[in-house]
């Protein structure tokens, strides 16, 4: 029986339920629009506890658990949007569907997203409690917001506020009214050298470079600069592009050879990254018996209280269930849709012991979860072509697999996170588990029809890049026989991991401050450089503001306006792009003619260069 240790706290009340359901399905959709441009998605934790201990001030009550309730179901719909929108766009890019089918979408969303939920809760005790190693930097981020908000009395919601009207504002002025341009690039061939330059003009791109700070931002930068300044020129001009725009050869240069150089790394800090948490995943997994084996009649802690086995047991067997009839909806065979089941489990199970070892380490910036992804697309395919599949069902099932994956990879990864700031903050583990699985539910709910408007509006694969999706999709096809793989450049960047692996090692073990992380780096290879220079940007300012005031390690993350600014500037200019996306599938047209080309790229430099001024302004500032 649960042990009354403490006296009554409001913490999984009414209030907490519905402001952490608001918060998440807009954080989520936000997500869904930023991963689909940048390829990446931020946290949404932060800027949760904050606007929820804005909230509860308004409403008379600062109750800091009700607070980390709302970040942890925000978060739980954040993580759940970067698994789909990694892997299901691949579906309708490939041709297997002709648009964004709701149910299918919708359950591969619940069902990894509550994979990764449930699997990480008998992982708690061993990775989060036991393994100081682990420090769960986000969580611990987290909590100190928390118990800041606390004590300040919700400090920081209009440094939010402040930022989202000029991220939607931005926006608007771009893809809206047309006045600012969503990147400026130029290109020139030198003989046979392609030699390119550009930016996108994005609040986000800088914001996002500003919270993931500089190293990783400088190493996405170092990656991308090698493909596209380095790469693209030796390759020269592909045979029939002789009479191209230097502009269409770099961009074709880069689609078809350059970001697989990407796709080889990845693989290579895929495979890496599973081999290195070994002992935790064996730690993990013998948590699994010490954490249910005690009877009921144990007493045991509010803060140690976990969701009990039989709701487990019924999550999982209904995910289980439900994955099944979709496989064979895909498949259109029992057999091998009892099979895919399995492996999907089993391979959830390794990926999220993985993906919760790895955020304890290096936090949820730097989790691999598209390596890991990549590794279990390309088991998945070697399962289906040794059982002699091929064509559309092959890939469907394929990407089925590996979206409930990246989903389960992706939830638990920021599960554990919120888990440690409950450690922190003195919750109940059980009703963060709870919000967690509400947090799931229910922003899965609008992934599709928001996929769906998007598609439409923009273009998944033109103006939304949607570059991990783009990726996918190419492999698949690569795999089974209706496309090409460039298999030269994947093995080139697989062994360059290698090398870049170990030149990390070596400056470990010199005990170098710099290092040389596989991730960012192949990520800024297969990302178009364009969005790796706003981002470059974004980490200098933080590098600089926190030299200026002093600000080391977590205290970096925890005092900083900048990050508040920079989470307003995200979801706005997110929001406004879903909102200009609804006018545009209505068929409204806000675009304004007779701009200029030249004052178009002059307004929009000059439009991000004060944007930048901003947010180093803010960055050095108090929350307001």
């Amino acid at each position: 029986m649960e042990k009354s240790d403490n006296k009554k706290v409001l913490e999984f009340t009414f209030t907490a339920i519905a402001i952490g359901i608001v918060v998440g399905v807009v954080m989520t959709a936000a997500n869904v629009y930023l991963g689909l441009y940048a390829g990446m998605t931020v946290s949404a934790s932060i800027p949760a506890a904050v606007i929820a201990m804005g909230i509860l001030k308004t409403l008379k009550r600062s109750a800091i658990l009700e607070a980390n309730i709302v970040q942890t179901m925000a978060s739980a719909g954040e993580s759940l949007a970067a698994g789909i929108i990694f892997t299901i766009p691949a579906l309708v890019l490939v041709g297997a569907w002709n648009d964004f089918e709701f149910i299918p979408t919708t359950l591969i969303a619940i069902c990894g997203g509550l994979l990764g939920v449930i699997f990480m809760i008998p992982l708690r005790q061993s990775l989060i409690i036991e393994d100081k190693s682990l420090t769960y930097p986000e969580g611990v981020a987290c909590s100190a917001v928390l118990e800041a908000g606390a004590e300040n009395e919700g400090a920081g919601l209009g440094s939010i506020i402040k930022g989202l009207a000029i991220g939607a504002i931005f926006k608007l002025m771009s893809t809206g009214l047309g006045i600012f341009k969503g990147s400026v690039e130029f290109a020139t061939r030198l003989g046979d050298r392609t030699l390119f330059v550009g930016s996108d003009i994005s609040p986000a791109l800088l914001a996002v470079g500003y919270i993931v700070k500089l190293e990783v931002a400088l190493l996405v930068f170092i990656g991308g600069m090698a493909g596209w300044t380095l790469g693209i020129p030796f390759l020269g001009v592909p045979a029939g592009m002789e009479d191209a725009s230097a502009l269409d050869v770099a961009w074709t240069l880069w689609s078809t050879q350059i970001r697989y150089l990407g796709v080889g790394a990845m693989i290579t800090g895929g495979v890496y990254s599973i081999f290195s948490v070994r002992k935790g995943i064996s730690s993990g997994v013998r948590g699994l018996k010490s954490a249910y084996s005690a009877g009921s009649n144990v007493e045991v802690k509010r803060t140690d209280l976990n969701m009990g086995l039989i709701p487990m047991l019924v999550i999982l067997l209904l995910c289980i269930a439900m994955m099944l009839g979709l496989y064979n909806y895909l498949t259109g065979s029992f057999g091998v849709s009892v099979m895919t089941t399995i492996l999907m489990t089993v391979i959830s199970f390794i990926m999220v012991a993985v993906s919760s070892y790895i955020v304890g380490l290096v936090g949820t910036s730097n989790n691999p979860v598209s390596g890991m992804t990549i590794s279990c697309l390309l088991g998945t395919a070697a399962f289906f072509l040794v059982l002699g599949y091929e064509g559309q069902s092959a890939i469907l099932a394929t990407l089925g697999v590996a979206a409930v994956v990246c989903c389960a990879a992706c939830t638990s990864g920021d599960c554990s996170q919120d888990l440690k700031t409950g450690v922190l903050v003195g919750a109940t583990p059980k009703y963060q588990q709870y919000a967690q699985v509400i947090g799931v539910v229910i922003p899965a709910l609008v992934i599709a029809p928001v996929l769906t408007l998007l598609h439409h509006s923009y273009g998944i694969g033109d103006q939304l890049k949607a570059p991990q999706a783009t990726l996918f999709a190419s492999i698949a096809k690569g795999l089974f026989g209706t496309g090409d793989l460039p298999m030269g450049m994947i093995y080139t960047g697989m062994a360059a991991g290698v090398v870049i692996i170990v030149l990390d090692k070596i400056m470990a073990a010199k005990g170098s401050k710099v290092r040389l992380h596989l991730m960012p780096i192949a990520v800024g290879v297969y990302l178009p450089v364009t969005l790796a220079v706003p981002m470059f940007v974004g980490g200098l300012i933080a590098h600089f503001a926190d030299k200026k005031l002093g600000r080391t390690g977590d205290e970096a993350e925890n005092t900083d306006n900048g990050v508040l600014v920079s989470s307003g500037l995200i979801a706005g200019e997110a929001l406004m792009g879903v909102i200009i996306a609804i006018l545009l599938y209505l068929g409204t047209n806000l675009k304004i003619e007779g701009i200029g080309h030249t004052l178009s790229d002059i307004l929009s430099v000059a439009a991000l260069i004060g944007l930048a001024v901003y947010l180093r302004k803010k960055a050095i500032e108090q929350p307001n």
